[in-house]
């Protein structure tokens, strides 16, 4: 990677939306002020533009819910393979040694990848930590969002469980931190737990992202969760719910009436739900992600995230939204359009950002990727892109690629002894 400052552009050129409408951009300051077909005359801004004949342009990707803390922590820890359990105590364990300045250098290569990627927004947990001093990653973080400012937004979550004080928790919402968070379908008494968290935001009048039903069986935290926040005035979302995926119809119809009520962002998790089930299975091994199709089609807000990066619970991860988008289609029976709306404007929506996309009025957070189409844009996830935060490009990578031209179809008799050997093939680039 090489830095370069933030450049303002005003017009984009030949760029093809998700519809396949082939369409020019004009963008003043932060806001997309005109999309028109393309060759229309734009608005004058005057500034500088971009050609992006070849490139798909969609709103730029948002991580609703991530860790940044932990990422890329995987090598260091070394844990075992498995579930939630043993990932949670290979964690707690490194976590007894964590250092600031190294916290924020992984931090930082995580966010800087998800930026190149086309992700400009993140809502990250950090963990309220056990032992003397329990800030280490939420001052980590919040250097982090200081020095992204301007390229990307960030809001921190303080994740803390049962035996967490609260003036910890109101330390670390003095310290910086957006957002009150836990994990209360984990504790010994799960409801307690809850409404302790949801009392502490009240108190605090900040807003609520929990973990939530994050098992395929176990403690229903959802219902009471939505029982307690209805009317209630700050966002609020539930990550995981992976426990919803096993509900009969009519008992998930009922339950995603109470979550639309409360007004409950629910956000999938694919990569590591996917990793940290079924351990303990043999065969028939369970595989399940939040419904958020269905949960969609019940009026419900919905976002997907990626979660965990190359840390104990996921040792995978490519810090790129058309990953998350990608599983969307494949284990979560999605449409490709609808996968890239729960990590576009669907993640923004529940993490309570202005819209934004390449609509007239909406913010200019746009992601454009090398591709003939929306399907090609999730199958093929080309790392050639340009990233713009608020109608400044952040972030653009160009790829290229040389490959072997094909051999000359072999002679049908033997070249004669003194023919010259045959050269050797060409390379043919292709992409940009």
């Amino acid at each position: 990677m090489s830095a370069a400052p933030p450049v303002s552009i005003t017009a984009i050129h030949n760029a093809r939306l998700a519809s396949g409408a082939l369409v020019d951009i004009a963008i003043d300051g932060e806001t997309v002020v005109a999309v028109v077909p393309a060759g229309t005359p734009l608005p004058e801004t005057g500034g500088e533009t971009l050609d992006l004949a070849g490139y798909v342009v969609t709103a730029a990707g948002a991580e609703p819910h991530g860790h940044l803390d932990k990422s890329q922590s995987w090598d260091a820890i070394q844990p075992p393979f498995g579930d939630l359990v043993r990932a949670i105590e290979s964690w707690q364990a490194f976590a007894q040694t964590l250092d600031e300045d190294e916290t924020l250098d992984r931090a930082r290569s995580t966010a800087l990848r998800m930026l190149a990627s086309g992700i400009t927004a993140v809502r990250t947990h950090v963990d309220l930590l056990h032992g003397a001093d329990a800030l280490i990653g939420v001052r980590a973080l919040v250097r982090l969002r200081e020095e992204l400012r301007g390229l990307m937004d960030i809001e921190l979550v303080a994740l803390g469980g049962p035996t967490v004080p609260d003036a910890v928790f109101d330390a670390a919402l003095d310290a910086g931190v957006d957002l009150v968070g836990g994990a209360p379908h984990l504790a010994d008494d799960p409801i307690a737990d809850l409404d302790r968290l949801i009392a502490i935001a009240r108190r605090r009048d900040v807003g609520l992202d929990l973990h939530t039903d994050e098992s395929l069986a176990g403690a229903d935290t959802l219902t009471a969760y939505a029982a307690a926040v209805t009317g209630w005035h700050r966002p609020r979302t539930a990550g995981h719910c992976v426990r919803l995926s096993m509900m009969p119809t009519e008992d998930l119809a009922a339950l995603a009436d109470d979550v639309r009520a409360a007004d409950i962002g629910i956000i999938a998790l694919p990569i590591t739900n996917l990793y940290l089930q079924g351990w303990d299975a043999d065969h028939a091994v369970p595989r399940g992600i939040a419904p958020i199709g269905r949960l969609k089609t019940a009026g419900v807000r919905v976002a997907a995230g990626a979660d965990n990066v190359r840390d104990p619970f996921n040792p995978v991860g490519r810090c790129d939204h058309l990953e998350t988008a990608s599983l969307l289609v494949a284990a979560g029976h999605l449409a490709p359009e609808d996968a890239v709306d729960a990590v576009t404007t669907g993640a923004r929506d529940v993490m309570g950002l202005p819209f934004a996309g390449p609509v007239a009025g909406a913010r200019a957070d746009l992601v454009a990727v090398r591709a003939a189409s929306l399907g090609e844009t999730v199958a093929f996830a080309s790392a050639d892109r340009v990233v713009l935060h608020r109608g400044r490009v952040v972030a653009r990578t160009t790829v290229t690629t040389r490959i072997a031209a094909p051999s000359a179809p072999a002679p049908t008799t033997a070249p004669p002894a003194d023919a010259p050997a045959p050269a050797l093939p060409t390379l043919v680039p292709t992409g940009k």
